[in-house]
Parts: C-alpha cells; sequence; structure tokens
C-alpha cells in the first residue's frame, strides 16, 4: 500500500466538514446525561471566581493601612496590628474557599470528562460494528484503532479542560474587569484596551493550530494503519525481505506525522510566548499609569499594587484560556474525525416490520426448513463492476449442494450475500418464500451456521471459543465437541475446556482451530449449514474424523459447500458451476461429468495433478 492510499478516504474538502458549533452540539447530548454534576462544577465557579478577585483588594488595604492611607470603612481607626490580623485571616479564608473549592470543582469537570468520553466510545464500538462489511473493505483497521483510541481521549478535554475552563475563566476575567472599574476605571480601562487585540491574536494562533492538529490526526491515521498492516503481515514482511523497504515506507511516513505536529506546537508556542510579552507590558503600563496618578494624589500606593495583582490575575485567565483552546481545538478536530465514523449509515438494517419464517422443532429448538432461493441475482462490489450475474437457483430443504468455478467465479459473494454481509444489488434471496432483507439479521443468522477456511478464534478460554458469549450448558458444549469428533483433542489441552487461547488462537495449529469451528457450529444446531473450504487447511487424518463428523451434522439439514478438491463433493445432491458470476452448468457429479462441460474439465486437471 502506498502511503498516500492511508489518507485518500481522509481529505475532504473544507467545506464539507461540519461547523464547529455542529460539532459541540453533538456533544451536548451527552453532557446532559451528567447534567447535575456539570450544574454542582458550573455553580462553584462563582464563590472561586469572587474570592479570586477579592484578594487583590486585601493585599491593597494591607499596604494601605501600613502607608496610612484611606482604607475601607471597617477597618477605618482600627490599630495596626489588629487591621493586619483581620486581613491576614481573610486572605486566609479567600485562599482556603478557593483552593478547596476549586479541587471539588475540577474533579467533578474531570470525572464527567472521563463519562463522556466513555459514552462516546461505547457509541462508537456499538456503531463501528454494527456498519457493513463494505465499509471495513475501504477502511485501514489502523484508522480506527486511531479514532476509537486517541482521537476519543481528546474527546473529555473539550469538556473537562476545555469547555467548563473556559466558562470559568471568562466568569473570572469578568468578576476581575468589574472589580477593576469600581476602583479605578482609567486603569481598568487601560487594561481592558491591551486585552482586546491580545485575545483577537490568540483567536488567530488557535485557529491555525486546529488545521495543523488536523493534518496531524490524519498523519497518525496513516501512521497506524502502516504498523498494523505490518505487525499482521509480519510473517510475509520477513519471508520477502521487505524489512528495509518497510522500515522506508513508515520513515516517511513518520516524519510527515513530525512535520505536521511541530506545526501544532510552533502555534502553541506563539500564543504562549506572545501572552507572556504582553502581559509583562500590561504590568509596566499600569506602573506607568498608575504611577503618574500617585504622583497626582489621584490614587494611592494600596490601590495601584492592587492593580498591578489584577494585571496578573487578568493575564493568568488568558494564559489558561489560550491553553483550553487548544484542547478545545484539539477535541474538535477529534470529535470532527469521530462523527465521520458516526455519520456513516448502517447499510444492512433490520426492517421496521420484519416478517418471521414458519418454523419446526427439532431436539428442543426451532428452526426453519431451509429452502433458499436466489431469485435473479446480480451484485457487485463496485456499482460498475458485478462480480454475479442473474443467479437463479432454488436448493431444497435438506438438500446438499456444492459451488464450484474458477477463481473469482462469485462462490464466496454468494455466501456472503446469503449470510447478508452485503444487500444484492437487483434481484432477491429468499429463506422459506421470505425476502432475508425483510427478516431481522438475528433470526437469519440463527438459522445458518457459517464455517470459514480460516476459522478465526478470540483470546479466552475453548468453552467461550464454542459459545460465542451465548448461554450454553457445559453440557451442551461437550455434546457439541464430541458430535464433531473434536472432544478428545481438547480434553488433550492443558487444562481441557478451560484452556487460554491467545489472541487468533496462535498457540493452536491451523486444523485445530478449524476443529473448534466446527463445534462452535454444531452447538448452534442450525437449519442451514455452510462451508467454505472449510476443510481446506486440515491434514489428511483431521479431516477424515471431520468428515466422519459431518455425516452425522448434515443429516437432515439444507447445506451449501464451497470446495476446490472436487473429489471432496462427489457425494453431493446437486453442483452448480459458476464461472465470471454466472451460473454455467447443475446437476450431480456423474451428470455433470456426462455433458463433457467447464465441471468435466476441472475435474479432470485435478485428476492429473492428483
Amino acid at each position: 500500500m502506498s502511503p498516500a492510499s492511508y489518507l485518500e478516504d481522509e481529505r475532504q474538502p473544507r467545506s464539507q466538514r461540519p461547523t464547529d458549533w455542529r460539532l459541540i452540539s453533538m456533544l451536548l447530548p451527552y453532557a446532559l446525561r451528567h447534567k447535575r454534576t456539570l450544574i454542582i462544577a458550573l455553580i462553584l465557579l462563582v464563590p472561586v471566581s469572587l474570592g479570586e478577585a477579592f484578594q487583590p483588594i486585601l493585599v491593597g488595604q494591607t499596604i494601605s493601612l501600613i502607608r496610612n492611607e484611606p482604607v475601607m470603612g471597617f477597618l477605618e481607626g482600627m490599630p495596626l496590628g489588629q487591621g493586619l490580623n483581620i486581613l491576614a485571616v481573610l486572605l486566609f479564608i479567600t485562599i482556603a474557599v478557593r483552593l478547596s473549592l476549586d479541587g471539588a470543582q475540577n474533579f467533578m469537570v474531570q470525572k464527567v470528562g472521563q463519562q463522556i468520553t466513555a459514552d462516546i466510545r461505547n457509541d462508537l464500538f456499538k456503531h463501528v460494528t454494527s456498519l457493513a462489511t463494505r465499509f471495513f473493505d475501504r477502511t485501514p483497521i489502523g484508522k480506527l484503532i486511531t479514532r476509537l483510541t486517541s482521537d476519543v481521549d481528546a474527546l473529555g478535554d473539550v469538556f473537562s479542560t476545555g469547555a467548563i475552563g473556559i466558562i470559568g475563566n471568562l466568569f473570572s476575567i469578568l468578576v476581575v474587569i468589574i472589580t477593576m472599574f469600581t476602583l479605578q476605571w482609567q486603569l481598568a480601562a487601560m487594561l481592558v484596551t491591551i486585552l482586546i487585540p491580545i485575545t483577537v491574536l490568540i483567536v488567530y494562533f488557535q485557529r491555525q493550530y486546529r488545521k495543523a492538529n488536523y493534518r496531524a490526526r490524519e498523519e497518525l491515521s496513516a501512521l497506524n494503519a502502516n504498523l498494523q498492516e505490518n505487525i499482521v503481515g509480519v510473517n510475509v514482511v520477513q519471508l520477502f525481505r521487505r524489512e528495509t523497504f518497510n522500515s522506508e515506507l513508515f520513515y516517511k511516513i513518520n516524519q510527515r506525522y513530525v512535520h505536521e505536529v511541530d506545526r501544532t506546537i510552533l502555534f502553541d508556542s506563539s500564543v504562549s510566548a506572545t501572552l507572556e510579552w504582553i502581559s509583562l507590558v500590561a504590568i509596566a503600563a499600569v506602573l506607568w499609569l498608575g504611577g503618574t496618578l500617585v504622583l497626582q494624589d489621584v490614587m494611592n500606593i494600596g490601590l495601584l499594587a492592587s492593580f498591578i495583582l489584577y494585571g496578573q490575575r487578568l493575564f493568568d485567565p488568558l494564559r489558561e484560556f489560550a491553553d483550553q483552546f487548544t484542547a478545545i481545538q484539539a477535541g474538535l478536530t477529534s470529535l470532527e474525525r469521530v462523527s465521520d465514523i458516526l455519520s456513516e449509515p448502517i447499510e444492512i438494517r433490520d426492517p421496521h416490520e420484519p416478517q418471521t419464517l414458519p418454523a419446526t422443532a427439532r431436539s428442543g429448538q426451532t428452526i426453519a426448513p431451509g429452502e433458499i432461493r436466489f431469485d435473479h441475482v446480480t451484485f457487485g462490489y463496485k456499482s460498475d463492476e458485478m462480480v454475479l450475474r442473474d443467479l437463479d437457483f432454488t436448493i431444497r430443504p435438506g438438500e446438499k449442494v456444492a459451488l464450484v468455478g474458477p477463481t473469482g467465479a462469485g462462490k464466496s459473494s454468494i455466501i456472503r450475500l446469503l449470510c447478508r454481509l452485503y444487500d444484492v444489488t437487483k434481484g432477491s434471496i429468499q429463506m422459506d418464500g421470505v425476502d432475508i432483507r425483510e427478516m431481522p439479521q438475528a433470526e437469519l443468522r440463527r438459522r445458518m451456521s457459517v464455517i470459514l477456511q480460516d476459522g478465526f478464534l478470540f483470546a479466552g478460554d475453548v468453552t467461550s471459543n464454542i459459545t460465542l458469549g451465548e448461554s450454553y450448558a457445559k453440557e451442551d458444549v461437550r455434546r457439541a465437541a464430541e458430535q464433531t469428533n473434536v472432544a478428545s483433542f481438547i480434553e488433550r489441552l492443558p487444562q481441557g475446556y478451560d484452556t487460554e487461547l491467545r489472541q487468533r488462537g496462535t498457540n493452536l495449529s491451523g486444523g485445530e482451530k478449524q476443529l473448534l469451528a466446527f463445534a462452535r457450529a454444531a452447538i448452534r444446531n442450525p437449519g442451514i449449514l455452510v462451508l467454505d473450504e472449510a476443510t481446506a487447511n486440515l491434514d489428511v487424518g483431521t479431516e477424515s474424523i471431520i468428515q466422519e463428523a459431518l455425516e452425522s451434522l448434515l443429516v437432515g439439514r439444507t447445506a451449501i459447500i464451497i470446495a476446490h478438491r472436487l473429489s471432496t463433493i462427489r457425494r453431493v445432491d446437486r453442483i452448480l458451476v459458476l464461472k465470471q458470476g454466472q451460473l454455467v452448468e447443475s446437476g450431480n457429479h456423474q451428470e455433470l461429468l456426462e455433458q463433457n462441460g467447464l465441471y468435466a474439465s476441472l475435474y479432470r486437471l485435478q485428476m492429473l495433478e492428483a
């Protein structure tokens, strides 16, 4: 895969991307789930901000008291020591209130942020697992992992570090500005005048940061996609000596990612540096104008000291505001990328008014008779490339049918359509007279079991890999294993049915994994059994064990078998021969040999090879 291909589906015009307000509105329903905690956190902002605004006044009053300057009414005529003690106690109270309430408020906000993150991650996972197979055909797995992990993690900061923090700092700035205008309007007006252009500059830098951060996230997706591809395909990489080539490819993608991250650091640092210099300029301006007013006896030294502290307090929230705005921009970038996935339509949906199949009972379970009808089915993975063309055939209940044909004839596509991993382009597939699109997906898949060529196993014990999360008794698990002749193999494992399997079952051989796939199918007692090259990975001895189990497993069931080894399907009821997505021959083994067509040619070639 080329480096550009990892990103081609991520690049879309900015005009097609959602606005910031639309993105934030997507988060509101998640925030409202925890509105009680959020309301308490917002209420706590009031005493915290008031305490912070009152502290410079206390410091100024202390200086004025020491210099014998005019002070507040409750301090007039009070001895110096007593007045200093009262001011010290009040200052201590404001500090204690701010520390305690600020800690509680921060805890609540961070908690809500983590809960929102967890809710979004759950919804995103549920949505991704509901998407059609077509989506995964075109989407690198590494990209999805990035969106489910690092992108979602950044969303919590939108509320916890960003939105609530910005509200708190805006409230603090507002309280400080009102307090300053109450004390001395000239100095207050000067500081506010300095504040306006620096705010505009911060917004500009943050917009540039947002653009750079989006590109950095795209490059991170490409990096993870490349990493995942190389880890999964490490055997091929080593066997074909691609280590150097793949390392160079990874290096190029990594350098692009570093370049974009450097741009985000540049804009973030520009904000911090600008604020640092402007805050010094603001304090210098306060000293200049305040000193002039002191010399003119318009204000006293204590009030000037208060304004110096206010100058710092005014720019401290602005510094935090810049950091919080950065967190919001990063979070909105991540939310934009997550929203791309959440807005991906779920193509395969259950109908609003589902139809139910007629059912019969077998062994205490309800199953369908199992008639399958392909009614003039046409299908293509792309709209302009059809892989199946006007397929029209019926598989009767209990009939054993094999699908054969050259590679690319459409055999596996038939299975995917039957399982409704894709929907047909034209025509319909009916089960016992009901269009499978009119059936609930759970009902459709309950009535059939599919055994693929590569049996996929999850991390967990043997029992959980057979039951796959469904509630089956241990006796049912053992019965299914015995029915498919895999019980002896399982009992030879270190802990038997409780043996822990590694991810993808790497501590088992390919044949052993396939044996568990047969037990997985047997325990569900399906009406329809689909075997997609199910015995291709088995050795002769294991295949004979499975073949014996299949004899009993297939009794009374409809079966569809895909097999390249034609010698294994000679005893099926009917063979459907496909070529370039069309049904070209139909009949049993002997009939097709007598027709001397495509099947006969394939069979003779395999006999010659044997």
